[in-house]
């Protein structure tokens, strides 16, 4: 499919649509309601707990079309009334931190994990026609508390899509760490650098798969396309040594070790997976159960 077919598509998709982005005042899903508002949608409801980020937001943005609603995944009530009405859903809102999921797991777990069974009974009153969640490549051989719980929103969604198709379409776009989100290894850097100290590389042999903000942005609005029973799409992205990123910065540098749970090198597809997955040019797509044992 040529990318001005692709465009003419996901515009039909989105005209005059009403579309619900849960966390969508974070740095990912701020970028993602900006580009949304770039198409003839009819709005665009952000639901947010973080009140300063929803109100920076909404001034910067200033579009008639933006709703901000201000909200915990954990409320259900709240949740069943942002959603009345919407067409298309975005799933976003987690803890993504991994020390401070680790250190509050009771909260990680009932944010990341019974949130997204909110989000999910939703879908099922409110009937949107399609549904995507996000998820991360720690998911995909989950060794921390914030991986095990995206894995397990990756199978909700999975388990959504087969019993809610083809009323609602469901899908889970599954991506590595994005270069221009808030807290990350550069944001560190940066601040390291600015104060004259040295960078902060948990392992010299540590590798991440990195993607820009614009690029997996654009990825999560063209799935809506290929949506249907709960599928996994992985884009393709390049793996990057930390020391060797650390190095373009600064060779001013300190060893602090890995963090709980913490692995040398992500995957994008588990062993499993990968036997299964349908490889394209610019992603994988794994079918749910494909290569899953029923009982």
């Amino acid at each position: 499919m040529t990318k001005t077919k692709q465009n003419t598509m996901i515009i039909k998709e989105l005209r005059n649509k009403a579309i619900l982005v849960t966390g969508g005042a974070g740095s990912i899903g701020s970028a993602l309601v900006e580009k949304l508002l770039e198409y003839p949608v009819q709005s665009v409801r952000v639901f947010d707990i973080d009140e300063y980020a929803l109100a920076k937001l909404n001034k910067k943005l200033k579009d008639p079309r933006l709703r901000i609603i201000l909200g915990n995944i954990l409320d259900q009530d709240r949740l069943i009334m942002a959603g009345d009405g919407i067409d298309i859903v975005f799933h976003l809102a987690a803890i993504k931190n991994i020390e401070i999921s680790e250190f509050n797991p009771i909260e990680t777990i009932n944010t990341n994990v019974n949130g997204t069974v909110n989000v999910i009974k939703m879908l099922i009153e409110k009937k949107p026609k399609k549904f995507i969640n996000i998820s991360t490549d720690k998911a995909a051989d989950a060794s921390t508390l914030y991986g095990n719980t995206k894995q397990l929103g990756e199978r909700l969604t999975s388990w959504a899509g087969s019993h809610t198709y083809p009323r609602t379409k469901s899908a889970t776009v599954r991506f590595g760490n994005v270069i221009e989100s808030r807290g990350n290894v550069f944001e560190i850097w940066r601040e390291e650098k600015k104060s004259s100290k040295p960078l902060s590389i948990t392992e010299p042999s540590m590798k991440r798969y990195f993607i820009h903000v614009d690029d997996v942005v654009e990825f999560i609005i063209n799935s809506l396309l290929l949506a249907k029973k709960g599928e996994i799409f992985i884009p393709k992205m390049r793996n990057y040594s930390i020391k060797e990123l650390a190095d373009k910065i600064s060779k001013s540098q300190k060893i602090i070790g890995l963090r709980q749970g913490e692995k040398l090198e992500e995957i994008l597809l588990n062993s499993d997976e990968k036997k299964y997955a349908t490889e394209k040019s610019n992603m994988w797509i794994v079918e749910p159960n494909k290569g899953k044992t029923v009982r």
